[in-house]
């Protein structure tokens, strides 16, 4: 096994019978893919509804915000920054939905509608962005209505058009729209790069059971000071003109 195979054995050693870790290595399972030439930052629904209150004096009701997401948020700040630096692309997702849940499809099945200021309809608090995240003027936002950041938005036509290679992917939550990102970017043939401590969910063991399954097949689970190590020592590229807006 290589040192990045034993690297991802050893983080899920908790969640693996001997079994299944023998199973995994004889087929091979673990690898790092490594970054392209060309990364790029997604933030995905990093919106008040998931990261809850800003400030002490934010009394809004958010129920399905993410424990740990306020821990989540510097976290990502110090990403974009490094991106931006290096004039690399730095896009976020917002989930979000009319009041009356008719352009949510089958989703709404399963979650129902919270027609409240803490949820993700269009037009109140909880759907705006984080203050925490400090999303900029020159960043790109697109809308979504599912939980992949590229389901029904240009997103895969803009990292086309960027010559984009890799995708490193924050937010939330990493069982829902993390991994279904994750799991679009991987079948679109990018790069895919997880920073586990950039990523937030609502679950313990569905985090790190996510984190394990993304890292064992979709892409790699590294640490944020890895990417911004590894984007400090790219060439400075041209800043594109290009702004999407929800």
């Amino acid at each position: 096994m290589t040192g990045a195979t034993n690297a991802f054995f050893e983080s899920v050693a908790h969640l693996l019978t001997d079994a299944e870790r023998r199973q995994l290595i004889a087929a091979g399972m673990g690898r790092r893919s490594g970054f392209g030439s060309r990364p790029a930052l997604l933030v995905i629904d990093a919106q008040n509804y998931m990261v809850g209150p800003a400030t002490p004096s934010d009394d809004t009701h958010y129920p399905s915000a993410c424990a740990g997401a306020r821990e989540v948020a510097p976290v990502i700040v110090r990403l974009a920054r490094a991106f931006r630096e290096k004039s690399l692309p730095v896009i976020y997702t917002r989930q979000v939905a009319r009041g009356d849940g008719q352009d949510m499809g089958v989703k709404r099945l399963k979650r129902g509608v919270l027609d409240i200021e803490g949820w993700y309809v269009d037009g109140t608090k909880g759907a705006e962005l984080s203050p925490l995240v400090e999303p900029q003027p020159q960043d790109i936002v697109l809308a979504k209505l599912k939980q992949s950041g590229f389901h029904g938005t240009p997103l895969l036509t803009l990292l086309i058009d960027m010559n984009v290679d890799t995708l490193v992917i924050t937010g939330g939550s990493t069982s829902n729209c993390i991994r279904a990102t994750a799991i679009d970017s991987s079948s679109y043939n990018f790069r895919t790069i997880v920073p586990y401590d950039a990523v937030f969910d609502r679950i313990r063991i569905s985090h790190e059971v996510n984190l394990m399954d993304i890292s064992r097949q979709l892409g790699d689970v590294v640490a944020a000071a890895d990417v911004i190590d590894h984007v400090g020592r790219l060439p400075a590229t041209q800043q594109r003109n290009l702004h999407v807006g929800v």
